[in-house]
């Protein structure tokens, strides 16, 4: 087993980790070759996105047996079913991916660490020491060729234990993912078969023929950063912050009567957009973006995917204004722009999408002075149960994801040490900018929660600030 030690800002422990080996199906699976939506293998989701799962230990779990080879053992069972996951992606020409499915695997590290998941605080949130609890094996990261998912178990001092997964995001969404680890935690709780068997079928998001986009997608508009890039890597801060009802409830007093049927991520995201463009300070004049993520699934005019579908069935509809619109105006301006992009997301706009992938070259969103947000407060991954009870936390690892840092962030389902439900946002920027991003959200905040004698768990004056990690 290897060694590391590291430090976070309040808590040092050790992690042994055994040698990473892989993990096929446990049964045999065709080999074959599966191409990927036009959806799926576009640029902006060749990259592995990391997730991690809190598991405590209690009496009622005592008989059970060790989670590392339990989980182990429901991973090749569920590779049976979800074979396409055990193998290898490959590029064709026009740089389309297939997945040749090798059966080689998935690969899996068991590991234990000298810590309780106390020691993680009353209530475990982002961002977290992936480091050590996710291990970047050598040569595992690559889009093409590589293991499609990583998994690490570390079991705890206390009994608990973490999951954390790595996933090649070309593959599924958070969706996607959900059903694939649901069907290893039924698994690993003794059922035969899965209650959900998958269905590949990508062709629902594969571009006409011939292709033609038909809706606006600035999102993939190609544009010069002439001012050069918003994030200066040498200097970012990672902060969680937690949204619970007060905070709600305060920041829906500021949006104008006609929107109060606003959903919660629309509220939310305005807020964020228009705190952290005022904490950036780009030019008035600059174009900045809000890139909201919207599943497919449930459009209310687009016909049903098959249930068992685990491939991408996102857009990333875009608003574009100037900084000082979003900045100098009231915040129903900005939540007016979310629910408009939001709105834009029909039917013809998937198709439109999987086109415009095929005629531009299955490019990158565009990322300069952009923001995209993520809701996966519904996604399920706090109800995955391996015979342990459910999570005390889980949903993604950190805030950034993808290679740039500070472009996105996700809505995570939360429950702060005192029992509140919420949600948990975590956040990375410059450290200049995260200091006024703290300090805009604490004024917008604390107005309205002290004016309306609301109290909150957290108080007022740095009211959602939980934690940070430079």
């Amino acid at each position: 087993m290897t060694s590391t030690k590291i430090t976070q800002p309040t808590l040092t422990f050790e992690v042994r980790r055994r040698a990473p080996e892989l993990i096929p199906p446990s049964g045999p699976t065709p080999h074959e070759f599966k191409k990927l939506s036009d959806i799926d293998d576009q640029e902006g989701l060749r990259f592995q996105i990391p997730l991690i799962l809190f598991y405590p230990n209690s009496p009622a779990t005592a008989r059970l047996q060790d989670p590392a080879r339990v989980i182990k053992e429901a991973v090749g069972k569920a590779l049976v079913w979800y074979y396409p996951l055990a193998g290898r992606l490959r590029e064709k020409e026009g740089r389309k991916l297939v997945v040749e499915c090798t059966g080689d695997g998935i690969m899996f590290i068991e590991a234990d660490a000298d810590v309780s998941l106390d020691h993680f605080g009353e209530a475990p949130h982002p961002p977290f020491p992936l480091d050590e609890l996710l291990f970047d094996v050598p040569g595992s990261s690559s889009v093409l060729d590589s293991p499609l998912i990583l998994i690490q178990v570390t079991r705890l001092k206390c009994g608990g234990f973490i999951l954390a997964l790595r996933l090649n995001h070309t593959m599924a969404d958070a969706q996607g993912l959900v059903q694939f680890m649901n069907a290893m935690a039924e698994l690993a709780r003794g059922a035969n078969v899965p209650s959900i068997l998958p269905v590949w079928e990508r062709h629902h998001f594969a571009a006409r023929d011939p292709p033609r986009v038909t809706c606006e997608h600035r999102e993939y508009e190609e544009i010069d950063d002439l001012k050069g890039t918003i994030i200066p890597l040498d200097d970012m801060v990672h902060k969680s912050f937690f949204f619970g009802p007060t905070e709600i409830a305060a920041l829906r007093r500021l949006i104008p009567p006609h929107m109060k049927r606003s959903s919660t991520f629309e509220v939310l995201t305005a807020c964020l957009w228009r705190c952290r463009t005022i904490a950036l300070q780009p030019d008035p004049e600059e174009m900045v973006r809000i890139i909201c993520v919207v599943n497919s699934r449930y459009l209310s005019k687009y016909p049903p995917l098959p249930v068992g579908f685990y491939g991408n069935a996102f857009a990333l509809p875009v608003a574009v204004t100037t900084a000082g619109q979003v900045s100098n105006n009231p915040l129903g301006y900005a939540l007016e722009l979310v629910k408009k992009a939001k709105g834009a997301v029909t039917q013809e706009y998937m198709h439109s999408l999987a086109d415009l992938m095929v005629l531009k070259g299955r490019p990158h969103f565009t990322v300069v002075r952009s923001f995209a947000v993520s809701d996966v407060t519904r996604a399920g991954f706090v109800d995955l149960d391996y015979g342990w009870g459910p999570p005390v936390y889980g949903g993604p690892a950190k805030g950034g994801v993808g290679a740039i840092p500070g472009v996105s962030s996700f809505y995570i389902p939360f429950e702060n040490g005192k029992g509140e439900k919420g949600i948990v946002v975590p956040l990375c920027l410059p450290g200049f900018a995260m200091e006024r991003f703290v300090k805009e959200l604490d004024g917008l905040l604390g107005q309205t929660i002290e004016d309306s004698n609301a109290g909150s768990g957290s108080g007022s004056g740095s009211s959602v600030f939980i934690s940070s990690a430079l």
